[in-house]
């Protein structure tokens, strides 16, 4: 399940238990710390080694960095030692045989400094936790016994645990930024693949009323193709206010101090850990212990600002300001995935909305044909008309209806698609509930009853102040009234809540196109149709800009992103074939174009008008460049539309065409002008 089935992350070789021993097993003098008080021990002075074992010379707490048991030793009667694995905040970790199980790999976790009460106390807690815990993405808890100790004969506890052969994120991260430097990170994403996975089972934890506390990258261990937590060490219950906390600078939530842990701070570090894994995060420990870096010293987050955004969530200093359960951050997260997939390799990743329904209309669609006018000129009709704020607002998709409300079945039943009609059902409810005052919002929004919308909402934010989609239908409505920068400030603050969905996005491009800022619009336009093309508004929308901002090249690749499935496929296609001629002058255009264009408008299935007016539109194009470059017969150059690239032929043909469509014409002025202009074009004779 790593990579939620959208990423292949490299597998990591199971590791031999035998080779993963420790030869010198010893705490480097550099973290060496008492306990009690932080203070360094144990370091060398003058040129001698430091003591590991003696008395912090602040406090005098005793600490003791030597491994307690020694290869050989039977611990519980039961499990043989064969070295040291590692050393961690809480205790040194042994490699041991399990004599009952067929001498199974077991891993036995002790405390590092038996003297410390806080220390016992979390083992304790530890052991007592672990018992209930069951889940493939965390360590498996086997058994917990006691042994002397060494030195004062006193009963040591240890937790008896699966080996886990593999690599913590932290070494996988250091040996790549051996290998390449310093200011390598992980692929972005690798590191959400494991994000998904840690949420996952930070989740599992949370619904058994447990906090995890410390989660880093130290305490992530991948083997193979699966992830796991391995160090439970810091784990309480929910509504423990008396055990002692544990965390590490860097990671820990910032209320920790003085609110304790809660599910938003272990969401929090999960936030931190992908922070660290994905850029060279300077300062993180120092600086920024409490914060992310400027954005724009990070190109990582320069390029994905959704998954900058995603960081500035879960990272809030407010906790209620930060995703409020694991199942929200990882869909956001898969969400955010998807979009920087799609970024990295253009190929979509579409994927239903859980929040939101599907786009109501297609917005934007039209196109300005116009070939019937009576100067046949392009120059001044542009190839998509502009955006209808109004039928912007109507097109977004609409919140999905709470399955709890008590008119969620009236509301399912509804088949009206008219708005009055729409209107007259909702006012006339069984039942009076808040999805149908929503509703009934939007339907008012699309009526233009604007007031009477933005008057409901008034109402409802008195019964329902913290529901989210009061600021999206706020957001309809400041589009639909062509309030773009209320708009844009909206729809902006809906995308920090929801960075992984696509419908914010698409709102805020209708918003910055409004207020006339084309390049932000143009951005959102086209993340969100290059994630999914569903979103055929969005397909629309970024070739609009692009026209505007005079990129036709770009234009036709966004168009050509419309899927075929989609009934704006047509619409698309035609837009395309008026993308590359409209407008143009001849030393813009070349015989390639021309050609493209005409086998583009071959390859469609349209009715005699329609094929008529762009057939007309393409051979106009070309006949400007035959008489610009005075192409008599058209040798050496490609056909338009079967017709040689030469003035007498094309004249011949548009005469034709006009004089068809002519015919197809029910009004009589329309009529008249194209009969002129098939007398205008056609060819030249002595009679």
């Amino acid at each position: 399940m790593l990579g939620a089935g959208l990423v292949e992350v490299p597998s990591v070789p199971y590791r031999d238990p035998a080779t993963a021993i420790m030869r010198n097993p010893e705490v480097p003098e550099h973290r060496r710390f008492c306990s009690v008080d932080g203070e360094p021990v144990g370091r060398g002075r003058d040129g001698r080694p430091g003591r590991t074992e003696g008395y912090c010379r602040k406090c005098g707490h005793a600490f003791s960095f030597t491994p307690k048991l020694q290869p050989g030793e039977l611990v519980g009667g039961q499990y043989e030692v064969l070295g040291c694995l590692a050393h961690g905040g809480l205790g040194w970790i042994y490699l041991a045989r399990d004599k009952n199980v067929s001498d199974s790999w077991r891993v036995l976790k002790g405390l590092l400094d038996s003297g410390d009460a806080d220390a016992m106390q979390a083992a304790a807690a530890e052991r007592a936790y672990l018992a209930q815990v069951d889940h493939p993405n965390i360590v498996k808890i086997y058994n917990f016994v006691q042994h002397p100790d060494p030195g004062t004969g006193e009963l040591v506890g240890y937790i008896v645990m699966e080996y886990v052969g593999g690599q913590s994120l932290k070494d996988i991260l250091s040996r790549l930024r051996r290998e390449h430097g310093e200011e390598t990170a992980l692929p972005l994403p690798q590191v959400i693949a494991y994000g998904l996975e840690v949420l996952r089972a930070m989740g599992y934890l949370h619904s058994r009323g447990l906090l995890y506390c410390d989660f880093k990258p130290d305490n992530a261990i991948q083997s193979e193709e699966q992830l796991k937590l391995i160090d439970l060490g810091g784990v309480r219950r929910i509504d423990d206010e008396d055990s002692p906390i544990f965390g590490t600078v860097g990671y820990q939530a910032p209320e920790i101090a003085t609110d304790g842990p809660s599910v938003t701070s272990d969401l929090y570090t999960v936030g931190r850990a992908l922070a660290v894994l994905s850029f060279p995060f300077r300062g993180y420990t120092g600086r920024y212990a409490g914060s992310l870096p400027p954005r724009e010293q990070v190109p990582l987050l320069m390029r994905h600002e959704s998954y900058y955004r995603f960081l500035c969530r879960a990272t809030h200093a407010d906790p209620d300001a930060r995703f409020q359960d694991a199942a929200e951050m990882a869909e956001q997260l898969t969400g955010v995935l998807r979009e920087v997939l799609a970024a990295e390799d253009g190929r979509p990743r579409p994927a239903p909305s859980t929040l939101f329904g599907p786009e109501q209309y297609t917005a934007g669609t039209d196109i300005a044909v116009g070939a019937d006018e009576e100067d046949g000129e392009e120059a001044h009709r542009p190839v998509l008309p502009p955006l209808n704020v109004r039928a912007a607002a109507a097109a977004l998709p609409v919140p999905q209806v709470s399955a709890t409300d008590p008119a969620a079945g009236f509301l399912a039943g509804l088949t009206a698609r008219d708005p009055a009609d729409l209107e007259a059902a909702l006012t006339s409810a069984p039942t009076s509930s808040p999805e149908v005052s929503l509703m009934l919002v939007r339907v008012r929004v699309e009526l233009g009853s604007l007031e009477e919308a933005g008057a409901l909402l008034t109402e409802l934010e008195v019964t329902h102040p913290d529901d989210w989609r009061l600021d999206w239908y706020r957001g309809l409505s400041a589009l639909a009234a062509g309030d773009c920068a209320e708009a844009v400030a909206i729809f902006d603050d809906l995308y920090d809540l929801m960075p992984g969905e696509m419908s914010p996005k698409l709102a805020l491009a209708f918003a910055h196109e409004c207020a006339g800022n084309l390049p932000a619009a143009s951005f959102y336009y086209d993340m969100v149709a290059r994630t999914d093309p569903a979103y055929v508004s969005a397909a629309f929308g970024a070739a609009r800009v692009r026209m505007a901002m005079g990129d036709r090249v770009n234009a036709v690749r966004v168009l050509d992103s419309v899927p075929r499935i989609s009934s704006h496929h047509v619409a698309a296609q035609l837009a395309a074939v008026s993308a590359a001629v409209r407008g143009r002058q001849p030393a813009e255009l070349s015989p390639m174009e021309l050609a493209g264009a005409g086998r583009r408008l071959q390859g469609l299935r349209l009715d005699a008008e329609r094929s008529g007016r762009f057939t007309a539109e393409v051979l106009e194009a070309a006949l400007r460049w035959a008489l610009a470059y005075r192409s008599p017969n058209g040798q050496g150059q490609p056909d338009v539309l079967d017709v040689p690239l030469s003035e007498s032929a094309l004249r011949r043909r548009l005469e034709e065409t006009y004089r068809g469509l002519a015919r197809l014409s029910d009004d009589p002025r329309a009529r008249h002008r194209l009969v002129n202009r098939a007398n205008a074009v056609r060819p030249r004779t002595l009679w």
